[in-house]
């Protein structure tokens, strides 16, 4: 049996740890709700844009709402986890945590080697688009409008390209920001079980 001063110095840092991973499980939580507002104005407000990709390219919003409802139901578990001060649980955060970060890991990698393929697929489908302009008003020809209106073909190109290192960038950060997540998770459940040996 452990002395009590060993259980009282635990404490504090059980305590600590629990702190920041609720914090951090609160700006996780706050990130899954702003990728699914992103999600649902790409659905209402970029649809057409995201027609000239691909026609796999309309799903895109549909995977950053999957997405963000999946974090925020994640974020819910891990302060619940947290709350609780379940050793089991917090693993299971933990993995839940490292899972998504492979899988964005692994978007990311996909999404800057094929960036070239993205730029050539909009501008083929831009092209497209414009040899089969009508007056219909299609969604084709509804983004044809929307890209000469507020700028033509190159500028919308340049803002691609500029917006690919910006994306880049955040989706490092966040990559990041989970890997603190990992951590905190990992060493609270950790101090957990250890001071659960303690005390017997």
């Amino acid at each position: 049996m452990a002395s009590p001063s060993r259980r009282l110095q635990t404490k504090p840092v059980i305590t600590c740890f629990k702190s920041v991973l609720l914090i951090y499980t609160f700006i996780f939580w706050i990130t899954g709700v702003i990728l699914l507002a992103i999600g649902i104005w790409g659905k209402v407000s970029l649809e057409n844009y995201f027609s000239l990709l691909n026609e796999k390219a309309t799903n895109v919003p549909f995977v950053l709402i999957g997405t963000g409802t999946v974090i925020i139901l994640l974020g819910t578990f891990g302060c619940f986890a947290t709350c609780r001060a379940s050793a089991w649980m917090l693993k299971l955060y933990a993995m839940f945590l490292t899972l998504i970060f492979l899988v964005e890991l692994v978007a990311a990698i996909v999404g800057f080697v094929f960036r070239h393929e993205i730029k050539n697929s909009f501008k083929n489908n831009y092209e497209k688009a414009l040899k089969q302009y009508n007056a219909t008003r299609d969604y084709r020809s509804d983004a044809v409008d929307k890209i000469q209106n507020t700028g033509c073909f190159i500028k919308v190109m340049t803002i691609i390209e500029s917006e690919m290192g910006i994306v880049a960038g955040i989706s490092f950060g966040v990559a990041c920001f989970q890997l603190i997540g990992i951590f905190l998770a990992y060493c609270l459940s950790r101090a957990i079980t250890n001071n659960q040996y303690e005390i017997v």
